[in-house]
């Protein structure tokens, strides 16, 4: 990691990957076809033809569906599948105490940037509390722009008020670091809770 100029005074971090599990990936989609018993193939065309549209925020997650699952009659109802859906969501218990810590103990800003859609980020929001140690949420569906797109996180820095030079952001996908890192925001690749704490802690952020 490359040494900053000034102490950082901001987090931004992802919510997938770092702090819960992804809300909607490959693999949860993979538990879904398997429950619902539904064309693999078919199901992840539809899901990339039309998931963008969703996380930025222009179709409600019933409208996502409906292009998803629901475009023919099935024997099961929008709500168990929503359900199936957002079960899949879990925390990451050691990266969500980290995270308040240093809030609580350092009283620095935290933002969250990253692609979710309404519903979805509504509810991993409410579920996990995160609302609790979480200054500004940047996500997608609100803001319209999806990474890598690096016009979020201009959005970031503006809602935070914060200079670039001035941000550590937490991360899980080396892309989305590399785009932040062009607007000259430092990124960690978060990979597991050891090495991120460490980082954190050269950083000058001590739990």
């Amino acid at each position: 990691m490359k040494k900053l100029n000034q102490a950082p005074s901001t987090i931004f971090t992802d919510i997938g990957g770092v702090l819960l599990t992804n809300g909607w990936d490959r693999t949860a989609r993979k538990k879904a076809i398997e429950r619902f018993k539904l064309d693999p193939g078919e199901t992840e065309e539809r899901h990339h033809l039309t998931f963008d549209t969703y996380e930025s925020g222009k179709i409600s997650l019933s409208e996502y569906l409906k292009r998803l699952v629901f475009y023919t009659k099935r024997n099961f109802t929008e709500t168990d599948f929503r359900k199936f859906m957002f079960a899949q969501s879990k925390p990451f218990p050691e990266m969500l105490s980290l995270i308040r810590s240093i809030k609580e103990k350092y009283n620095i800003k935290i933002a969250v940037v990253n692609n979710e859609g309404s519903e979805l980020n509504k509810y991993r929001i409410n579920t996990f509390r995160l609302g609790e140690f979480v200054d500004f949420f940047i996500s997608s569906c609100i803001v319209h722009f999806r990474k890598p797109d690096a016009d979020i996180f201009k959005v970031a820095l503006d809602i935070a008020h914060v200079a670039p030079e001035k941000v550590i952001y937490l991360e899980d996908r080396a892309m989305f670091v590399q785009v932040a890192d062009t607007l000259g925001i430092q990124g960690i690749i978060h990979r597991d809770f050891n090495t991120t704490k460490k980082q954190l802690a050269d950083l000058g952020w001590v739990i």
